[in-house]
Parts: structure tokens; sequence; C-alpha cells
């Protein structure tokens, strides 16, 4: 049976497309089979970001409103084997899918998928709640600023109350937190929240931080998850997030400001 995680947050633009594209995708590279599902009916990305959205001929809501099959719908990634995704729809209701349709295709899914990654709308609205309610593990994806941490810390909420584990007492979806567009010189300067900060707030493990960076606007500009940016350290910090997910140590990096030498502090970087 595949392992169900959602990839979720509180408010919009914290880079949850970005983390489903790149988690998703270092899953398959790993060697795992792997599907990632677009739940943002009306407003989909995760097709643009992963490069595949001229091929998009059939959507979620086709398949659970049963005018398409999965085998019609799945799109197989282009440079990886074991990733295949399912588009959300750009035309239908937010309203077309319903729990029982997503269940069934979630439990279509489980039969042939090691890991089937759930990308959640932003909020609490009915596509984030579907997307988070069948979940086995969730990753928050958080910005280091207040507004971020406190509707974070909203879904932490929902995930313990509202999701089928909770509804049936079942043990609890394990959550752990994504950190993304981290700078620690703006953390130095008290520009921004710290790890700690955030760890103190929402009580919940640090999977990874994803520095702030550019190449993140250039992979998605370029149809390419961040993942796959080799010797970015966005590539470098997702592929520790998902090294730590699968169960190895890794020690957390990109959390420390770059100390200046004494001729940088005293004629500035540019020679």
């Amino acid at each position: 049976m595949a392992k169900i995680i959602v990839i979720t947050s509180g408010k919009g633009g914290v880079g949850k497309t970005t983390t489903s594209a790149s988690f998703a995708t270092g899953l398959a590279l790993r060697g795992h089979k792997t599907v990632v599902i677009d739940f943002d009916i009306g407003l989909r990305n995760l097709d643009l970001i992963l490069g595949c959205e001229r091929r998009v001929v059939y959507d979620f809501v086709n398949v659970v409103q049963g005018e398409a099959t999965l085998h019609q719908a799945l799109i197989k990634d282009k440079n990886c084997d074991n990733l295949f995704i399912l588009a959300a729809s750009q035309t239908k209701d937010k309203e077309a899918l319903t729990q029982e349709g997503v269940g069934l295709v979630i439990e279509d899914l489980s039969k042939d998928f090691d890991y089937i990654v759930c990308d959640s709308p932003a909020g609490i609205e009915r596509g984030a709640f579907l997307a988070l309610y069948f979940a086995d593990e969730a990753i928050v994806v958080t910005n280091p600023e207040v507004s971020s941490v406190r509707d974070s810390d909203r879904i932490l909420g929902l995930l313990a109350s509202k999701s089928k584990r909770a509804v049936e007492g079942q043990d609890k979806i394990n959550a752990r937190l994504l950190i993304t567009r981290y700078n620690p010189a703006r953390v130095e300067s008290g520009e921004m929240l710290s790890i700690t900060d955030i760890e103190d707030i929402l009580r919940i493990p640090v999977v990874g931080v994803i520095p702030e960076s550019t190449d993140v606007l250039q992979a998605s500009n370029t149809g390419t998850p961040a993942i796959s940016l080799k010797g970015t350290d966005v590539s470098e910090a997702y592929c520790d997030v998902v090294s730590r997910f699968l169960g190895e140590n890794k020690p957390l990096r990109f959390t420390q400001a770059d100390k200046k030498g004494i001729f940088k502090r005293i004629f500035g970087g540019a020679r």
C-alpha cells in the first residue's frame, strides 16, 4: 500500500507546489514509484512547474467524475520513469471534488504506487481539506514570518482533528515542518523568525530548510523542479529533505549567515 503525504500550509505563496514537485521528484529519483496530485482546482500550477502543461488532456476532476480513467489522466514525467502527475482542472469549480470520489482515486493509486504526494491549495477550503483528509504524513510548509507560522498552526489543528485518521481514532498524522525562503542574514538582523522561534511555536520536527534563492523562480519559469537544478543550494536542500524523510541522518544546512572576512568588511564584496 502506498504512503500518502500531503504538502500543506495555511498561507498561500509559501512554496507548496514547488515543494510538492521537488519532493515527489526526489522520491522518484530514489527508486520509489511516486504520483503527485494537484488539488488546487481552478488554479493549477503543478503541471507548469513539472513542464508537462501541454500534455494535460484529462485531469483529476475528469477521473473523479468518471469522465476518464486514471490510465488516461496520469502523465508520466519525461525525465524520471518513476514519477507520474495527476493535474488539476483549470475550468471546473472547487466543489467538483467529492470525498468519496477522491477516496476511490487514492485507493486505486495505492495499488500501484509507493508514494502519493498531495499538493494542497492554501487555506482551509474544500480542496485543502480533501488533500489532507486521507494523509498518513504531512509536510507543513511555512515561511519565517509571523503570519505564515500562525496559519500553519491552524493547519496543524485541522490535521489533528479533521483527517480520516483523527475521525477514525487511528494514530495521528506524522507532521513535519519545512521552512522555505530562509535567509540567515535577515534572521540575524531581526527581519525574519529563526528556526528556533518557529519550532517553539509549532512544536513539530523540522524536515528541512530551503534557502531564499532566485533559483526557485528560474526553475518555475523553465518547467523544472527545483531539486533538478544540480549544483544549487536549493537543489541540495530539497535532496536533504527527501533523505531525512526516508530516515537518513542529515544535518541541517543553509542555516548560518556567511561570515565576511576582514577585507570584505573593509572593502566590500566587489573589487
